[in-house]
C-alpha cells in the first residue's frame, strides 16, 4: 500500500459536485399523465411465468404497469423502440440523471444518438422504502441483470434461466430473429423490485429481500412506441441467491391501459405527443 499523504484528510473532505443538475432538464407532465390514468381501461394483460421472460408491446400515451401477484418476486426490464430497435433503454445515463434508484416522476433514456425519455413512472407503491439503514433502495439501474457468461466465469455451469438468456428469448420470439442475430440487442435493466446498494467497505452491489408483496406495482406511460421484454429473476425475492434453482420463484403480471382519446389535452388544447429525439448534430467536431 503506498504511503498515505499528510493532507489525505484535507482531500477526503473536498465536497462532490453532481455530473449534471438537473434544473433544466424537461420535466414531465405528471398532472396531465394522472387526469389521462383516470380514464384509461385495461386493455391487455400478460402473465410471466416463473424464471422466464415475456415481450409486451404498448404504444405511446399508453400506461403499463408491473405487478407482484402470488408472492414476492423481482423482475428485469428491458425497452426499445418497437419502430426501432436500435434506440434502446440507457440504464447508465439513466441513472447519472435520476440516481441509482428510481421512483414516481424519474423517466427512463433512450441510447445515444437518440437520447429521450422512453417512459415516465408514474406510481410506486414502493416509494414508501427510501434509502434503508444499509444504503439500499428498490428499482435499480446500477445491475446487469444475471448472465449466463458470469455464472460459467465463477462456478463452471451452463445456466440458460438467467436474465439475460430469458430476455433473449423474449426478443427473439418477439421479432422471429435466432438469438445469435439478437442478443447484443438486450441491454442493461430496470431491477423492478429489486432492493439493492453498495457496500460501504468494499463498494461492492448487494442485494437483499425485497420489500415487494403481492399487489405492489410499479406503472409507466409509455413516451414512445414500446416494446418490452420482462423476466422474472431466477433470484426470486433476491433473499439469498440468484441465477440457480434454489429460489422460491413467483409470476409477475403486466397490465396495458389505454387512455381516453381526448385525456391527453392539456390546458393549452395542445395534444400530447412523444418526445423529438435529441437534437445534437451528431458531428463531433469534424
Amino acid at each position: 500500500m503506498s504511503n498515505e499523504p499528510k493532507d489525505s484528510l484535507d482531500r477526503r473532505l473536498i465536497p462532490p459536485v453532481i455530473c449534471y443538475p438537473t434544473k433544466t432538464l424537461p420535466k414531465p407532465n405528471l398532472k396531465l399523465y394522472s387526469k389521462a390514468r383516470k380514464s384509461a381501461k385495461k386493455t391487455d394483460e400478460i402473465i410471466v411465468p416463473p424464471r422466464d421472460a415475456i415481450h409486451f408491446r404498448v404504444k405511446a400515451g399508453q400506461f403499463f404497469r408491473i405487478t407482484s401477484i402470488e408472492g414476492p418476486q423481482v423482475g428485469d426490464l428491458n425497452l426499445w423502440n418497437s419502430k426501432n430497435l436500435r434506440e434502446a433503454f440507457y440504464t447508465g445515463k439513466t441513472r447519472a440523471l435520476h440516481g441509482s434508484h428510481l421512483t414516481k416522476g424519474n423517466q427512463l433514456w433512450s441510447c445515444f444518438p437518440y437520447l429521450r425519455p422512453m417512459a415516465t413512472i408514474v406510481e410506486d407503491t414502493l416509494e414508501w422504502y427510501g434509502i434503508d439503514s444499509f444504503g439500499a433502495s428498490v428499482h435499480d439501474v446500477i445491475g446487469t441483470r444475471c448472465d449466463p457468461y458470469t455464472q460459467k466465469l465463477l462456478s463452471d455451469q451452463n445456466y440458460h434461466y438467467c436474465c439475460h438468456s430469458n430476455l433473449c428469448r423474449a426478443l427473439s420470439t418477439a421479432t422471429g430473429k435466432s438469438i445469435d442475430q439478437i442478443e447484443m440487442m438486450v441491454h442493461d435493466v430496470l431491477n423492478v423490485f429489486m432492493c439493492t446498494g453498495f457496500t460501504r467497505e468494499t463498494g461492492q452491489y448487494f442485494m437483499k429481500a425485497t420489500p415487494v408483496r403481492p399487489g405492489d406495482y410499479l406503472e409507466f406511460f409509455a413516451e414512445i412506441e414500446l416494446l418490452g421484454a420482462l423476466s422474472t429473476c431466477p433470484g426470486g425475492d433476491c433473499s439469498v441467491t440468484h441465477s440457480n434453482n434454489s429460489a422460491v420463484c413467483f409470476p409477475l403480471m403486466i397490465e396495458i391501459y389505454t387512455p381516453d382519446e381526448t385525456a391527453l389535452v392539456n390546458g393549452s388544447n395542445n395534444r400530447w405527443t412523444s418526445p423529438e429525439i435529441n437534437s445534437y448534430n451528431q458531428t463531433h467536431g469534424q
